[in-house]
């Protein structure tokens, strides 16, 4: 599936700055429709080392009210939430109605990172695509709007942003042992995302993967795509916003 990942997509600087101007005003208004509603957001990103997932944050924030959403930085489970289920600090940690939250990494975590590395057992980690299909299916039924993105790398774009971050003093600090012990990993992760992606794709919930290559690119999808999927959870549909980032109206007219 990751190989049919079309990674040479890519924008210029001026479709760059339209789109994402174009995007982020349009996810500001959005915003305040979800807390008027009052609907539960669930913005989850996976994807890469290095593959972009706080860039693409931060863009999706800058205009939203900051009162209505919280970004959730996940890493490995501590003090409580390592005594309990896997999915109860997630359970914990979702949004109240007309609030947004944005998930740097999931419960994702115990199909990928806690399945490669042994942190948990294989029946453990095999289980759980049923759980976390029918936690997902549950949320949805309540009236979550859940969006779910893996951000798509090549192994060589991974690199030079390695060695980029590793090059500049001020990002130097985002490249750690880890992340070049997980590089060495590569072909278990890849078989493992694709379990994933096939495994919990669902029409409830189902994944968007980004080519992420060309950044700009990355980011402009990953606000396309929430924002024509909260029009359309919000029914405010009348307006989509098309590749090009151009709105089109698909307002239905009304019976004489």
């Amino acid at each position: 599936m990751l190989e049919t990942v079309d990674l040479t997509q890519k924008l210029d600087a001026d479709e760059y700055r339209t789109q994402l101007t174009l995007l982020q005003v349009r996810l500001g208004v959005l915003g305040f429709q979800v807390y008027q509603q009052q609907r539960p957001v669930i913005i989850l990103f996976e994807g890469w080392d290095a593959a972009g997932k706080g860039g693409a944050i931060r863009r999706l924030t800058e205009r939203l009210d900051p009162r209505g959403y919280v970004v959730h930085a996940i890493a490995a489970p501590r003090g409580d939430d390592a005594e309990h289920h896997y999915l109860w600090r997630f359970w914990r940690r979702l949004p109240e109605a007309g609030q947004i939250a944005i998930f740097d990494r999931s419960w994702y975590g115990r199909v990928m990172v806690e399945r490669i590395e042994g942190f948990c057992t294989a029946d453990e980690w095999q289980r759980a695509y049923r759980e976390i299909n029918q936690f997902e299916r549950q949320l949805v039924d309540f009236g979550t709007i859940l969006v779910k993105f893996w951000l798509h790398i090549s192994p060589e774009e991974q690199l030079a942003r390695f060695e980029g971050r590793r090059d500049t003093p001020y990002k130097a600090w985002k490249l750690t042992d880890e992340d070049w012990r997980n590089r060495g990993k590569w072909d278990a992760y890849s078989e493992a995302v694709e379990d994933m992606l096939l495994k919990t794709s669902t029409t409830a919930a189902p994944w968007s993967v980004i080519p992420a290559n060309d950044k700009w690119f990355a980011r402009v999808a990953v606000l396309r795509t929430i924002v024509n999927a909260l029009e359309h959870q919000l029914d405010l549909s009348f307006e989509k916003v098309d590749g090009s980032g151009r709105k089109k109206s698909s307002r239905k007219k009304k019976k004489a």
